[in-house]
């Protein structure tokens, strides 16, 4: 029950004279931080006891105090009314909960508390105050498969006062760092104010280059103000974008996150720093003390919590992998090519070039052009057309009123299905729409991922196929016209004609899940899917004759499976298959696509 309504209950069940009125008006007054209340309900000096109550607030640094009676007994002259008291520390701190009692007595007729320190708290004795202690953990790393760390250390600035060197400057010291690093002047004091004195208090925190701009202005008020330098591994390494950058918390910051940060924390800005954050950060370890006023040690701890504990984040990212990943698309004009292991969907590697790792790469909507073939040939293998089967590939054809152009019309027009996949020839792929129903086709989509809900910690997306109802409709998607694709998307779609199952994608072990507040909330991944083995005995002689004169293949020893493609009108080319375990996606800006696919698996089997 709320104070005031125990108020009201406890109105009506003593007679006059009777303790509760001074009980209620301490108590309220306490709450509400009207002193001159609570001092008047009390037996001591009443600006003693306004200046314990208002140095109760401040040395805990509590954003309120809440009581609760409990209990009222009287014996004689003599009253006790128990209570429960709720502290909020505040900046994300415990709610600090404890019991303790008013004593009172009759002081010419009227109730009084009687007054010490122990009023506050059962345990503060006379000459002693209250303090708060805070140690938050170093920030933990990001990793990749072999639990090396996805970034390097980089060189934080942190700057803070230690309370008992400051004296009677405390206020002007603050007010000038509060102007250079903008946190509210009253937060920053109650900090100081709230923290031993002998404590190191951390009051903000820069990166190299913000350090820079304010170092001159912080040289003016030292060393009443201290800079201590921490290295923390805050700078990523490839991938950059996926492991995410790490800056100094800012008062903007600190206002979206609502989190267990507190200024001065580092924050991550974006990829799995960001994903992470609160992971990777845990919550501060909070000790409510009471202290020596006169030698400031420490008393007594009265209460402890130990915080959240801080953990790393373990990635499927192969360095080896992402070495050769970066490497391979260097070249390129623009381009990102994503590897993933093709037993497990796995992410092994994400190179880009002028390119998103998250936003092109994981989350890209690109039209698939003729490499969504792999798919289609799934469903159309299934309706019983064989790669051997003769198709002409003329320069121009019109499927159910949809017109379909070969940009590079072959100079033999017949050949098999299988040679017309390999080479890309959308004129005698869409001619295929007639043999194979809609809801087949998307049966086959979905089953290599399409449309299927898996989710990251970071945006990603599943490719999305349209409705199909006419020939014209089942030819676009057949030559990949209709359909939107990742390059993620399209790299599990190699990789389950190569393992014979599709595996949703993985890119962080552990923990389970991301932060609640992450953009991307992890899903329960969808159940893996097989390749039906007629299909994938069909797909790898035909994804086989893909590469056969392709740069891809030509890069050294070592077999290689795949599919080109182009896609008219948007200088966009893809390459989409594996060698080995390694299952590839290519999407490139004016680049070759299969050249890019060759460096990649010629660095991976020769890596620096």
């Amino acid at each position: 029950m709320s104070l005031t309504a125990a108020s009201l209950t406890l109105t009506g069940c003593f007679a006059e004279p009777s303790a509760h009125d001074a009980v209620r008006d301490f108590l309220v007054g306490w709450q509400s931080e009207d002193y001159e209340l609570a001092a008047g309900r009390a037996d001591g000096d009443p600006a003693v006891v306004r200046q314990a109550l208002e140095a109760a607030k401040l040395d805990l640094d509590a954003a309120s105090f809440r009581f609760r009676v409990t209990s009222l007994t009287r014996e004689g002259d003599n009253t006790t009314a128990k209570f429960k008291a709720e502290v909020d520390l505040g900046e994300n701190s415990p709610l600090w909960e404890y019991e303790s009692t008013l004593p009172l007595h009759l002081v010419d007729g009227l109730w009084k508390v009687r007054w010490s320190q122990s009023v506050l708290h059962p345990q503060l004795k006379d000459g002693q105050r209250f303090a708060v202690r805070p140690d938050s953990q170093p920030r933990q790393k990001v990793l990749d498969r072999t639990g090396e760390a996805l970034q390097r250390p980089g060189r934080l600035y942190v700057v803070g006062v230690t309370p008992s060197e400051l004296g009677d400057q405390t206020s002007s010291v603050v007010k000038q760092l509060a102007a250079i690093t903008r946190f509210a002047e009253d937060r920053l004091l109650s900090r100081v104010r709230s923290s031993p004195p002998g404590d190191f208090v951390q009051l903000a925190t820069f990166g190299k280059d913000r350090y820079l701009d304010v170092q001159a202005k912080i040289a003016a008020i030292r060393p009443k103000v201290q800079v201590e330098l921490q290295d923390q591994p805050v700078d990523p390494a490839p991938p950059r974008d996926i492991v995410g950058k790490v800056g100094a918390l800012t008062p903007e910051t600190e206002v979206k996150l609502g989190g267990p940060q507190r200024a001065g924390d580092s924050v991550g800005r974006n990829g799995l720093q960001k994903a992470y954050q609160n992971h990777l950060t845990g919550s501060t370890k909070t000790q409510v003390i009471t202290l020596d006023l006169k030698t400031g040690e420490d008393v007594a701890v009265l209460k402890e919590w130990p915080g959240r504990p801080n953990g790393p984040v373990h990635t499927t990212i192969d360095t080896v992998t992402q070495t050769a990943a970066d490497s391979a698309v260097l070249p390129t004009q623009a381009g990102t090519l994503v590897a993933v292991k093709a037993s497990t969907g796995e992410i092994l590697a994400i190179g880009t070039k002028d390119m998103s790792q998250v936003k092109d790469a994981l989350g890209g909507k690109y039209p698939a052009g003729t490499a969504f073939s792999i798919v289609a040939a799934d469903a159309l293998v299934k309706a019983g057309v064989k790669p051997s089967q003769k198709l002409r590939c003329p320069s121009e054809r019109t499927v159910g009123g949809a017109k379909f152009v070969q940009a590079a019309a072959q100079t033999q027009p017949v050949a098999t299905f299988q040679e017309h996949f390999a080479s890309g020839c959308v004129t005698a792929l869409a001619s295929l729409a007639r043999r194979v129903k809609p809801e087949d086709l998307k049966r086959s989509a979905q089953a290599y991922g399409i449309g299927v809900t898996w989710q990251l910690p970071l945006k990603s997306f599943n490719g999305q196929m349209p409705d199909l109802v006419t020939d014209a409709d089942k030819a676009k998607a057949i030559a990949g016209q209709s359909v939107e694709v990742s390059p993620l998307s399209m790299a599990l779609i190699a990789a389950a004609v190569k393992s014979g199952t599709w595996h949703p994608p993985s890119l962080v072990t552990s923990p389970d899940r991301p932060d609640p507040a992450a953009e991307q909330a992890a899903a329960e991944p969808p159940a893996a899917v097989p390749v039906d083995p007629a299909v994938r005995s069909a797909l790898f002689p035909m994804m086989r004759a893909g590469v056969t004169s392709s740069p891809a293949a030509q890069a050294g020893a070592g077999q290689v499976y795949g599919v080109a493609a182009a896609v008219p009108g948007q200088q966009l080319g893809w390459f989409v298959g594996w060698q080995g375990d390694v299952a590839i996606a290519v999407l490139t800006k004016n680049s070759d696509a299969a050249s890019t696919a060759g460096r990649f698996f010629q660095a991976l089997r020769n890596p620096q």
